[in-house]
């Protein structure tokens, strides 16, 4: 301290002294110029400073490391040296990570070895103590994780508190055992889609940060509830360009930057933290605001306060770029110093898969329910189908800890394979081995050849394997350079796109359809789980499940008229009748609860179902000139403040905007009796053409 301080008073010499450099002040946001002198791995000052070792920057941009503020280093596939060689020479210096993947595969002693095998990388690895193992109890990890392992964890000097709790319907209702994980102070969230009153209470309990968000909406309103925002750039979570809305109308204040979930084969091509700069700026933000979400606030967000800014006593993460566009780094310092690697440690956990073959076959279900991709998100839709659907593959979670043969099984929307099966030993969060096919037998072929590699991902195809990446450390990790399991994994995934599989990171898309508590349909080894009820639920529906599941939403907002409507062996050429006939037998507060369901026309603040946004769309109000679309507005008040219900009109019977105009018109000389009559008899007109649409 003595030293570092004489060297900061100008009385003796830096170790090293950077010059010429535009030196960012992650506190002001400006660029200051003069020496920047590091000692002993630590920022002594800026100004003028004679000796030492000196770094001529030319001009270029002097920043803080970056630090990724949440990530699951196991997601890179990679083990901790061939991470930090991939993401340190991007600038990145520092990282939080949850190592509860690991976690759940080998317990604590995973932890240990993760622990281990990041000592003396030129990348500070700080962990946070696995909460959710599992992530519910849905799922099934290697062996319990509770509240004496977490603090085990903590022991540790680079452990900094809580890991992000999962299970935030266990918080939010003040469950003993999810409470009794709280065992400090510091506490990462992760809440996905929680707000209002059940926000509140899930901060209340502590927790003060969220990776989660996915619209700019929800993010602000967890940042006004007081969370740190984590905007987050995964693989198949790219919620970066929906969340800088928020910055850019609110500024960076309490976001940060994280990846949370980044393949091998992203972080090689595309990068890291770096990546986020380079499209944030690109999106309209200000690089000097970019910049403290790369680094200070993902250090203030974990109370590291000893790291993500330029200035005397900090950590000396230094790194400098090329230009405030690219985010390239021509030099990259860790304590002051060019990084070295070392050897690494050995992999250990090699014998972690322990599944037996099971069968795939759904007996004789008919209509099922259905977990519906979401491209680059990790919600899931909650659909239903009927067995043997062309858009339909099965998907298969099949326990692979402890060799007990229980499998969970589904159907799933949105892969659009046409042939074959592909798996993965990576399945968050318990990581049991979750497969998809559209042929039993590949299924099959899959299953056992992950076992075989010790884990991994494998592509099989007519009844052989025809492509695979071996993952053997806990069925998570190769130790293979990240060069060769970025190609190994492109590969894979140009085998897909030949079997119809489009859809960006399939891998990892495949991953999440095992965890429980993103919403809203999962499927574990123990079955399908409702997340938004936090319930099982059966895969087969019952024949009035099925029905409702089908035309409750042809009503808008109003499934009653589909439960009423049904009964035992209802033809197709039947259907319209009888939910017309169901609607109009609903009670006068049913019949006009109804009508307000529907949205004005032109409506864009309210919650629009599918089909009245697809109609609306069709009929072109939204490219409509300015004036002509304040008329319709203006038609709509005019209409709601005489009748007290929106204007509802079967658009599809239209060809024009002019043409609906008119039809309004003339309706605001009836009565409001004889307007609501008209109204419901839109209403099931239209829900005739969606009907029409849907057999």
């Amino acid at each position: 301290m003595k030293e570092l301080i004489a060297v900061a008073r100008g009385d003796a010499e830096p170790d090293t002294v950077i010059t010429g450099a535009q030196v960012f002040s992650a506190f002001t946001r400006e660029w200051l110029s003069g020496d920047v002198a590091l000692y002993g791995g630590k920022i002594a000052g800026i100004g003028t400073y004679e000796g030492g070792e000196r770094i001529d920057a030319a001009g270029r941009y002097l920043v803080p490391g970056f630090i990724d503020a949440h990530v699951h280093l196991e997601s890179a596939k990679l083990v901790p040296t061939e991470f930090a060689r991939a993401v340190v020479p991007r600038g990145t210096t520092a990282v939080v990570c949850d190592p509860h993947e690991i976690a759940n595969v080998a317990g604590v002693e995973g932890v240990d070895w993760l622990l281990s095998a990041t000592e003396g990388l030129p990348l500070d690895v700080f962990v946070m103590a696995p909460s959710c193992v599992p992530a519910s109890h849905f799922e099934s990890p290697w062996g319990p994780f509770g509240p004496d392992e977490m603090r085990r964890v903590l022991e540790h000097p680079r452990a900094l508190g809580v890991a992000e709790l999962m299970n935030f319907p266990g918080v939010i209702a003040g469950d003993d055992d999810v409470l009794a994980r709280m065992v400090a102070s510091h506490r990462d969230g992760h809440a996905p889609g929680v707000r209002g009153r059940a926000l509140n209470a899930y901060v209340a309990a502590g927790i003060t940060t969220d990776h989660e968000a996915f619209t700019a909406d929800e993010a602000l309103e967890k940042r006004r509830a007081g969370m740190w925002v984590l905007i987050r750039e995964a693989s198949n979570a790219r919620n970066l360009r929906a969340l800088l809305r928020m910055v850019r109308e609110h500024g960076p204040d309490y976001c940060a930057f994280c990846t949370d979930d980044r393949e091998p084969d992203f972080l090689y091509r595309e990068g890291h933290i770096d990546q986020m700069c380079r499209i944030a700026v690109s999106e309209g933000v200000a690089a000097e605001d970019v910049l403290v979400m790369a680094s200070l606030h993902g250090a203030r967000a974990h109370r590291l306060l000893d790291r993500g800014a330029v200035a005397p006593g900090y950590v000396a993460d230094l790194v400098l770029l090329d230009d405030l566009v690219d985010f390239s780094a021509s030099l990259v310092l860790k304590d002051g110093r060019e990084p070295s690697y070392g050897a690494g440690v050995p992999g250990a956990l090699r014998d972690t898969m322990r599944s037996v073959p099971v069968s795939f076959d759904v007996g004789g279900a008919d209509w099922v329910r259905v977990i519906e991709v979401q491209p680059g998100q990790l919600i899931t839709g909650s659909g239903v189908g009927r067995v043997g659907d062309a858009d339909l593959a099965k998907i298969a979670v099949i326990e692979r800890h402890h060799a007990t043969g229980r499998v969970g099984l589904g159907f799933v929307r949105g892969f659009e394979l046409h042939s074959g099966a592909f798996a993965s030993t990576v399945a968050h969060d318990a990581h049991n081995l979750v497969v998809v096919g559209v042929d039993d037998g590949d299924m099959a072929v899959c299953a056992a050849r992950a076992q075989a590699l010790g884990g991994g991902l494998v592509i099989a195809r007519d009844g052989v394997v025809v492509g695979e990446l071996a993952l053997p450390i806990a069925g998570l990790l190769s130790e293979a350079p990240v060069e060769e399991v970025a190609v190994g994994l492109e590969g894979l995934q140009d085998t897909l796109r030949g079997m119809g599989v489009e859809i960006d990171a399939p891998f990892m898309t495949l991953s999440f359809l095992a965890l429980s508590v993103i919403p809203s349909l999962k499927l574990t080894d123990q079955g399908l789980v409702d997340v938004d009820a936090f319930a099982l639920v059966g895969l087969e529906l019952t024949e009035q499940e099925a029905f409702v599941a089908r035309f409750g939403a042809l009503y808008e907002h109003s499934p009653w008229v589909a439960e009423r409507a049904f009964r035992p062996g209802l033809a197709d050429a039947d259907i319209a009748g009888a939910l017309q006939d169901a609607m109009y037998a609903g009670t006068e507060e049913e019949r006009l609860a109804l009508i307000r369901a529907h949205p004005d026309l032109g409506e864009k603040v309210g919650v629009l179902t599918e089909h009245s946004q697809a109609e609306q769309a069709g009929l072109g109000l939204d490219r409509l000139p300015p004036a002509a679309f304040e008329r319709f507005m203006a038609t709509n008040t005019a209409y709601r403040e005489q009748f007290g219900i929106p204007f509802v009109v079967c658009v599809r019977e239209h060809a024009s905007p002019e043409s609906i105009l008119e039809n309004a018109d003339a309706r605001l000389g009836n009565s409001r009796e004889q307007e609501i009559a008209t109204a419901l008899g839109e209403i099931a007109k239209i829900a005739r053409l969606r009907l029409d649409d849907a057999l």
